[in-house]
């Protein structure tokens, strides 16, 4: 006896993607995520610019990630060039990627898995018994936004961001104003970690997972660092970043896949809760508790649950940052001096979805003469795969539009960019 299953659209994800498993005789036979998106030619359309065109450029790879592009873009131009920024900068890149954390997080938890959790087809649906719920995550995404739109000059493809620091800062009367709204906030994410806590967790999914994500610098929770921790002990430079995702080509899909030492891994909030989880700090540990987050894990499954660790996280340290900020006083800085030379310059940062890097290689006059884009949902398609075969043998008895909705499930815990993961290399 055969059967396939057969997912033409993912819904509740960004982009185009579907899925396709085939059983024979209770025995899985072929799975497939199939990404159908067009190609994407933002490597291509660099080639040529100037180095202060290329931010402003690629941040429009993804609206939700745009200031994860933006960051990851102005650190490769930066290490190209040898140009260092000052702490401040680095302070107020910090916020707007615990901006970026909150606004996508809180769209993923509240509109994207609570309606499976709750058994709704979708948030709208939700709201009829749930509108508590639906408008607190919608508020917590506006603070993201808001928040995004102080430092970036508008909530998504960030005109402030430049190489070297910010064309204008964020005034602290601006900052200021956020605090109480971030407090509320973070006593809002709370009530939705007991929310949580109160739901089932589906565990179907579960198998052997290689985790990657970057080495938090400083001693402190976050989603930057300058190494990259695998779990299976190895450590590698972020230059050496292709060595971990080895992209190859798959006759399926427009995206490429990624495997390490031959094995597919999984990038994103619960690989870095799992290889940082001693540098966390603050309510968030108390959010894991209330969730009952078990680390290590190898359930697709808890991703949601990290997710929601790192909102609580991400609040808490905005008012942080911003309380720092206006402590030392904002100065307003002169860019340091950018002189461009030929060279190549790597940059890395996490993004909601993973580990997201920007390579490229200039010409003496600062011109793009290469350049590489790999997102992390490219990165965790191979993975998704691995564990949509998990499920699959695990219920290949049960009926066919039982295993698909299992399958969804699995796919949107990934929190996938689906438009994203397409990208061409001109080399």
């Amino acid at each position: 006896m055969s059967k396939t299953i057969s997912v033409e659209e993912v819904c509740r994800v960004e982009g185009h993607g579907g899925i396709t498993v085939a059983i024979q005789n209770g025995e899985v036979k072929e799975v497939k995520f199939n990404i159908f998106e067009g190609a994407r030619f933002f490597e291509p359309l660099m080639r040529g610019r100037p180095y202060d065109e290329i931010a402003s450029l690629t941040c429009r790879i993804c609206a939700i990630c745009s200031f994860g592009h933006t960051i990851a873009s102005l650190q490769a131009t930066e290490d190209a060039f040898g140009v260092k920024v000052s702490p401040q900068t680095q302070k107020l890149r910090d916020l707007m990627m615990q901006a970026e954390m909150i606004e996508s997080h809180a769209l993923h938890v509240f509109c994207l898995v609570l309606p499976d959790l709750l058994g709704y087809p979708s948030a709208i649906h939700m709201a009829a018994e749930h509108r508590e719920a639906v408008v607190m995550g919608l508020g917590l995404k506006k603070i993201g936004n808001t928040l995004r739109e102080v430092l970036g000059g508008r909530a998504i493809h960030p005109c402030n961001a430049v190489v070297g620091g910010f064309g204008r800062l964020p005034s602290a009367e601006a900052l200021a104003s956020l605090q109480d709204p971030l407090k509320k906030a973070l006593d809002d994410s709370m009530k939705a970690v007991d929310l949580l806590a109160s739901l089932d967790n589906p565990d179907y999914a579960k198998s052997p997972t290689l985790y990657a994500a970057l080495d938090s610098r400083g001693g402190i929770y976050g989603y930057f660092g300058e190494e990259v921790i695998v779990s299976n002990g190895q450590r590698l430079d972020i230059r050496q970043y292709r060595k971990l995702t080895n992209e190859t080509t798959v006759p399926h899909s427009h995206a490429k896949h990624s495997l390490f030492s031959g094995k597919p891994y999984m990038t994103g909030a619960l690989a870095r809760l799992i290889l940082n989880q001693e540098k966390l700090s603050g309510l968030a540990v108390e959010a894991q508790k209330r969730l009952r987050l078990q680390l290590p894990s190898d359930n697709i499954f808890d991703n949601n649950l990290a997710q929601m660790v790192e909102l609580v996280f991400s609040l808490e340290r905005s008012r942080q940052i911003i309380a720092e900020l206006l402590r030392e006083g904002m100065r307003e800085e002169p860019l340091p001096p950018i002189k461009p030379r030929a060279g190549e310059g790597v940059g890395a940062v996490e993004v909601p979805r993973g580990t997201l890097y920007h390579r490229y290689l200039y010409d003496d006059q600062g011109r793009i003469l290469e350049a590489d884009v790999i997102t992390p949902t490219a990165q965790n398609l191979a993975n998704a795969e691995k564990d949509f075969r998990a499920a699959a043998g695990r219920f290949a008895a049960d009926p066919v539009d039982s295993l698909a909705f299992k399958l969804e499930m699995i796919a949107r815990a990934y929190d996938p960019c689906i438009s994203c993961s397409v990208h061409l290399i001109y080399l």
